[in-house]
């Protein structure tokens, strides 16, 4: 856990960093806002910034916005400032603490921020098997390729691997190449210098720079525009990159890992990702389970859901009643275990007994599991059904069939093509086209990279 604390704080500042420390964090502490921006442009990194509500916050926030600096940043002030805090929050902040510092209030908030469960629940057999190839090639500097349907936990295995490397002391960085414009990626890997292009205020280190030394995860590696692919083969071969607007090249010590929730050897083969990169990458690869093809692990990781949820929400820990359970099996998870964890917290906020009960467990309009009690059933329904479609064009049923899936996902655009078996470049597309023609689309949602704008 990197801490980054911005400001004077009257004298408070060694007080929080002494909390800081005890609870494990590295700290780091400037004066301005400028001296920030510029701590964090070095490539230096933090996992978390502390700043003083006295500072321009709105100014850091917003730097940190349009320079694609995605770090949290948490307000503090002396006293229960009311007015205070109203601003942070407005201006952006996370959460704002009162000063002088309490040990266990930072010691919560840092302990949310930096939470890296890489726990894997778990009582099937092949995910065991999984596990055991993970702790086996950990140690080593190989690239590993992640693959598996989204929400199966790459990225969660990305950093099980880097906590069980040689790197672990190391820094761990992710970039998502599927929420990044094209025309931005290229500097948000390799960094770019002062003027490089409009926009570029100062000089900024890319994230190979920054995971030097450490771990560097390129999450969705296919969805990456193929010219990029070219620069990132030789960085790899050549362990150096070039900053946008240098000619002086860089050398870099990272450990590469990758994911992707496409079929990879058929990408290859249509031509949407280069081979040689693909071998490069695909030292090892770990192939992540879909939820429905490890059964077993369904009840278990909903029992695990359910004690955090209800803990972090201050709410009973109920069991889930075999109702319940029956229902949840009876489902075919197509967003596996995030939709899973998702409709476990609904279902904790929802329920009202001694026990999780199958009204709790909202599921409705969502496939059913192969085989299942009421598969049939659906499937004929989903037929009578189509009688509603006649008279509509092929455009109308295609943008209520997006925007239905992008709302059973709650907002998640990585889930939702994945669902729809298109890639997460055509769905932003196609929910830009929606939104210049008028239409609602749900504001995007969930964990996995999915800020960017439609």
């Amino acid at each position: 856990m990197r801490l980054l604390i911005i400001g004077t704080l009257d004298g408070q500042v060694g007080a929080a960093s002494q909390i800081a420390l005890s609870r494990g964090a590295k700290v780091n502490h400037v004066e301005t806002v400028a001296s920030g921006l510029e701590f964090l442009r070095s490539g230096r990194g933090a996992d978390l910034v502390l700043a003083d509500v006295q500072e321009d916050l709105a100014t850091l926030i917003g730097s940190l916005e349009t320079e694609r600096i995605a770090i949290p940043v948490v307000a503090c002030g002396i006293g229960n400032d009311t007015q205070a805090a109203v601003r942070a929050i407005k201006a952006g902040a996370k959460e704002y603490i009162p000063l002088p510092p309490d040990a266990e209030l930072i010691g919560a908030v840092l302990t949310a921020v930096a939470e890296e469960n890489t726990d894997f629940i778990h009582t099937d057999e092949r995910m065991t098997e999984i596990i055991k190839l993970a702790d086996q090639v950990a140690p080593s500097d190989a690239s590993i390729l992640i693959t598996g349907p989204s929400g199966t936990g790459k990225e969660m295995m990305a950093r099980y691997l880097h906590l069980k490397s040689k790197r672990r002391e190391g820094p761990f960085i992710a970039v998502n190449c599927a929420a990044i414009p094209e025309n931005l990626l290229e500097s948000e890997l390799f960094g770019h210098e002062r003027g490089a292009f409009t926009g570029a205020v100062a000089r900024r280190i890319g994230k190979f720079e920054e995971a030097n030394g450490g771990t560097l995860l390129l999450d969705e590696i296919s969805e990456m525009d193929p010219r990029l692919q070219a620069k990132l083969l030789r960085a790899l071969q050549e362990r150096e990159i070039d900053r946008v607007g240098s000619n002086k090249p860089v050398k870099v010590d990272v450990r590469i890992l990758a994911t992707s929730n496409r079929n990879m050897e058929d990408h290859v083969t249509s031509g949407g990702f280069r081979e040689d990169l693909y071998f490069r990458l695909n030292v090892m690869n770990l192939a992540l389970p879909a939820l429905r093809e490890r059964p077993d692990d369904i009840i278990a990781l909903a029992r695990h859901f359910a004690a955090k949820y209800a803990e972090a929400n201050g709410v009973p820990t109920r069991p889930l009643g075999e109702s319940a359970q029956a229902k949840l099996l009876g489902y075919a998870w197509p967003g596996n275990v995030r939709e899973l964890e998702n409709a476990v917290h609904r279902a904790v906020l929802l329920a009202t007994g001694e026990e999780i009960g199958p009204e709790a467990i909202l599921l409705s309009g969502s496939p059913l599991a192969p085989g299942s009690a009421d598969a049939a059933g659906a499937a004929a329904a989903s037929a009578n059904g189509a009688d509603g479609m006649v008279g509509k064009t092929v455009s109308e049923v295609e943008r209520e069939l997006i925007i239905s899936t992008l709302n059973h996902c709650l907002g998640n655009r990585t889930h939702a093509a994945n669902i729809l078996g298109i890639s997460i470049r055509t769905l932003r597309n196609k929910l830009k086209q929606y939104n210049d023609e008028g239409f609602t689309v749900p504001s995007p949602g969930g964990a996995d990279g999915d800020q960017a704008p439609a």
